[in-house]
């Protein structure tokens, strides 16, 4: 009963902060904090291969080139510290397709010891928040079952997510880009996409497959109508345990980074972002946090 006492009480902490307020959302001209949305993979490799340097914020890279290779999954440039809903005017009134930002970023807990975790005020503290965002993710998971997800069925259409957005950054195929992710996304990507190709003439970049692991880390939900709880937006983080291959050449043809014969073992965090109530809304990545 006391379990179930809880779960009653998960839409009241929506209501105080995933449930924007109507002077917020219904107009989609006002102004909601910006959480930074930083590139989000590592790599994990013997020190004898060669890494993704792309997709690798912190890493000890021999080549000359290292410094360039962060260009192509990570973040040069950061977002605003302000950022607005993204609208869409559909007749006389306005659409929202996106909040416009990553609601609560996933955050690795920092470890607590046993004893400061249950007979300290800062551990009890610490609990209560960890109860509270597991409440969260289990509300917006329960939401989202109503409309059909399923979790093998989501983790497929994430991989095929993934594999393709990041083929389009390759090719620097910014059309079809666009339509995989939100609209501050691509904005982000297409300024990567700008930078790399100033250093590179081509890309080659394959996800070998199957990938070795993925999970959920946390899940969100976002209300734009505190009159009508159906109008909302899901996020789920997601971590992507994969192995890649990846090679980039001058305009001439040589090899000036990387290397395709050898695979790497890369981490990455990834956002991705479904409306509830738009009729065939489909998943779009909105956010990579760093790892």
């Amino acid at each position: 009963m006391a379990l179930l006492r809880r779960f009653n009480l998960i839409p009241s902490l929506y209501q105080s902060s995933s449930l924007l307020s109507s002077r917020s959302y219904s107009s989609g001209f006002s102004k909601v904090p910006q959480f930074p949305v930083q590139g989000a993979t590592s790599c994990l490799y013997k020190p004898e291969n060669n890494a993704l340097p792309w997709t690798c914020r912190n890493m000890i890279h021999r080549s000359t080139m290292a410094a360039g290779l962060l260009i192509f999954l990570n973040d040069k440039k950061s977002l605003s510290t302000q950022a607005t809903a993204q609208v869409r005017k559909v007749g006389a009134q306005i659409s929202i397709t996106s909040p416009g930002f990553v609601y609560e970023p996933y955050a690795p807990p920092e470890p607590i010891p046993f004893w400061k975790r249950y007979f300290t005020r800062a551990g009890w503290t610490r609990t209560k928040q960890d109860i509270k965002s597991e409440l969260k993710s289990a509300y917006a998971i329960a939401k989202l079952r109503k409309s059909g997800y399923s979790k093998n069925k989501f983790y497929k259409e994430a991989v095929e997510l993934y594999r393709e957005i990041n083929t389009l950054i390759a090719n620097g195929d910014k059309k079809s880009l666009r339509k995989a992710v939100t609209e501050i996304m691509f904005s982000t990507l297409k300024n990567e996409i700008k930078q790399r190709e100033s250093l590179w003439s081509n890309l080659y970049w394959e996800l070998v497959e199957p990938v070795v692991k993925i999970r959920t880390l946390r899940a969100r939900m976002i209300g734009v109508d505190k009159n009508d709880l159906n109008k909302v937006f899901i996020q789920l983080t997601l971590e992507f345990l994969t192995k890649e291959k990846f090679e980039a050449y001058d305009s001439k043809g040589a090899v000036v980074a990387g290397d395709k014969n050898k695979e790497v073992l890369v981490r990455s965090i990834w956002v991705f972002e479904k409306s509830l109530f738009h009729t065939g809304a489909h998943w779009r990545l909105c956010g990579r946090i760093k790892v």
